[in-house]
C-alpha cells in the first residue's frame, strides 16, 4: 500500500451500503473521499449532500462514473448487478482500480469480471468480511479432510430486503466445498425440497435461504457425519463490518497489478 493519500470514489453513495463505506473513508487519515457516484435514475445530482453523508468540505453527488472517479486512485461499488457492470467497463478504460461488494452476478457476469482483471487489479468479494474470507478457508480444509461421509448442509439468513437468493456468501462457501471435494458446485447445489424427493444423493451439499426482519447475514455450515454434527456460524452484527473489510481491501489494492483478487488473498496483510 502506497504511504500517500489515498483517493476513493463510492458508487451507490446513497444506498445502505455506501453511506456506512463513506464514514469508514472518513475515519481513515491515509483515505480521501474524492468522488460520490449514484445511478441514472437518482435525482439530487449535483447537490451538496454533505448533510446527509456526515461530509465536512462539500462534494457532489454525480451520475457520471468517468466524472466522479476522475480523480480516483480506486473506486468501491455496492449498486446491483447492471449498474456494477457499466462502471467497470468504463473502470477498466480508465485503468481504475476496483472494489466490488455487488452480488447477485451470473456466471457470465463472473466471467465478465475476471476478464476485467486482465487490465486492472479487482477484487471482487459477495462479502467482505474478513470472518468470512477465514472462515471460507476453514471450511475448504474441513470439506477436505472429514471427507464425503460427512455431508454438509449451508443455511443463511438476511433482511427482509435482500434481493438475491441464495446469498452470494453461501454460494462461495458452498464453492469451498464442493473444489475440495472434487465436486462441480453446480450440480452439487440444491437449493430447495419439497415434496417426496427421495434419500439424499451422493454430493449433494444443500443451501437454503431464510429472509426476514432486519438480519444482516447469519450463515452456518453444517457437518453431518456418523453419530456427530460439526456446526460453523458466522454472524454479521452491522454493515459496519463489511464496508470496514472494503476500505481495508481498496487500500491493499491500490498498488497492485492488474488480476482478479479476492479477500482470501490479503488475509495476513496488516494494510
Amino acid at each position: 500500500m502506497t504511504t500517500e493519500t489515498i483517493n476513493v470514489a463510492v458508487c451507490g453513495a446513497l444506498g445502505r451500503m455506501g453511506r456506512k463505506v463513506i464514514q469508514a473513508i472518513l475515519e481513515r487519515p491515509e483515505m480521501r473521499l474524492s468522488g460520490i457516484i449514484e445511478g441514472p435514475d437518482c435525482r439530487p445530482e449535483g447537490q451538496n449532500l454533505s448533510a446527509a453523508l456526515g461530509l465536512k468540505t462539500p462534494l457532489g453527488l454525480t451520475t457520471d462514473f468517468a466524472e466522479g472517479a476522475g480523480g480516483a486512485d480506486v473506486y468501491i461499488d455496492f449498486t446491483t448487478v447492471s449498474a456494477s457492470l457499466a462502471s467497470l467497463a468504463l473502470a477498466v478504460e480508465m485503468k481504475l482500480p476496483a472494489v466490488i461488494g455487488t452480488t447477485g452476478f451470473s456466471k457470465a457476469d463472473q466471467g465478465t469480471l475476471k476478464e476485467a482483471g486482465r487490465h486492472i487489479p479487482l477484487l471482487w468479494a459477495p462479502n467482505m468480511s474478513l470472518g468470512i474470507s477465514a472462515l471460507n478457508q476453514v471450511v475448504g480444509n474441513l470439506a477436505k479432510a472429514l471427507g464425503s461421509d460427512y455431508e454438509v448442509e449451508i443455511v443463511e439468513l438476511h433482511h427482509r430486503h435482500k434481493q438475491d437468493a441464495p446469498s452470494g456468501t453461501a454460494l462461495k462457501l458452498l464453492e469451498s466445498v464442493a473444489r475440495a471435494r472434487g465436486l462441480d458446485p453446480d450440480q452439487s447445489l440444491v437449493s430447495g425440497r419439497l415434496g417426496l424427493v427421495g434419500p439424499r444423493r451422493e454430493g449433494e451439499i444443500g443451501v437454503l435461504a431464510g429472509r426476514g426482519g432486519d438480519v444482516v447475514g447469519d450463515h452456518t455450515v453444517y457437518f453431518f457425519g456418523p453419530g456427530e454434527r460439526l456446526e460453523l456460524t458466522h454472524r454479521a452484527h452491522t454493515r459496519d463490518t463489511f464496508a470496514q473489510g472494503a476500505v481495508r481491501v481498496a487500500a491493499w489494492l491500490v498498488g497492485r497489478a492488474p488480476g482478479f483478487y479476492t479477500l482470501e488473498d490479503t488475509l495476513g496483510s496488516t494494510d
